[in-house]
């Protein structure tokens, strides 16, 4: 762990040598995020309910996709270019590290410009919190806490399967953004808008379902069971698969040869 704060803390410094051009990448990607914001605020207020769901709860999946993407793209980008570190040769030399290869690429790139979406949704799931008094008690809190970190885990796990597949294919398969981007954009609505066959496929395929949906149901009152709470935890197994797609094409690595 003090090694990843020392990379930290380079990254930081780096991105911070040309502080206009990183107060203005902070502002673009928050205003990038606000634009998703007034649509969805323009939506609302022309229909009100979404198949039952009030401007303030899918406001709340808004701000908890959104924050655990950001999240996940600013500490887990180094998976989401690693095509580039396998073009270039990169990948040798981590390999013949005292480290774990995992560990270098994760640490390898810390996205900070990411801090104004990371912001946006943030503020966003305050006033949130704010203007909806039953979510004042600490089960609700938790279950906003794990909410976050779950999708955090999920959306990391798409980066390292992406990152994975690169053995294979040495570029980067773009079909996975249906799943990082994409799921960031349809699930910032309840899935279940979208049909059961859709909430199935996001609740045992690619479980967005288990960290947005179903503890959603419990924090609007829509289900007593206080299991959904937990749900965000689940999702944590889908690091599993991810791992060992990322072993499989390890283990068929050959290097660049140069």
């Amino acid at each position: 762990m003090k090694l990843y704060w020392k990379y930290f803390a380079i990254h930081l410094k780096s991105q911070l040598q040309y502080k206009v051009s990183f107060l203005l990448m902070i502002l673009g990607q928050f205003l990038s995020t606000f634009s998703a914001f007034i649509g969805l605020y323009f939506m609302m207020q022309r229909f009100h309910q979404v198949e039952g769901f009030s401007y303030q709860e899918v406001l709340l999946c808004f701000a908890v996709v959104s924050l655990a993407f950001s999240l996940a793209e600013c500490f887990a980008r180094g998976f989401d270019t690693f095509s580039t570190m396998i073009g270039n040769g990169e990948f040798d030399r981590i390999l013949v590290r005292p480290r774990h290869e995992i560990f270098q690429v994760l640490a390898s790139k810390i996205e900070f410009s990411r801090i104004g979406r990371l912001l946006q949704s943030l503020f966003i799931l305050l006033v949130v919190i704010i203007k909806t008094p039953y979510l004042w008690c600490f089960d609700k809190g938790l279950t906003i806490l794990l909410m976050i970190l779950g999708g955090t885990v999920v959306f990391s796990a798409l980066f390292l399967i992406y990152a994975g597949l690169c053995f294979f294919t040495t570029d980067g398969l773009e079909f996975i953004n249906i799943f990082t981007d994409g799921g960031r954009e349809f699930g910032r609505y309840p899935l279940s808008i979208y049909g059961d066959s859709i909430l199935k496929f996001f609740t045992y395929i690619v479980p967005l379902a288990l960290f947005q949906y179903y503890p959603l149901l419990y924090l609007t009152g829509r289900s007593n069971q206080p299991l959904y709470i937990f749900f965000p935890c689940l999702s944590g197994l889908f690091l599993f698969p991810a791992y060992l797609i990322w072993k499989t094409g390890l283990k068929r690595y050959q290097s660049t040869g140069s």
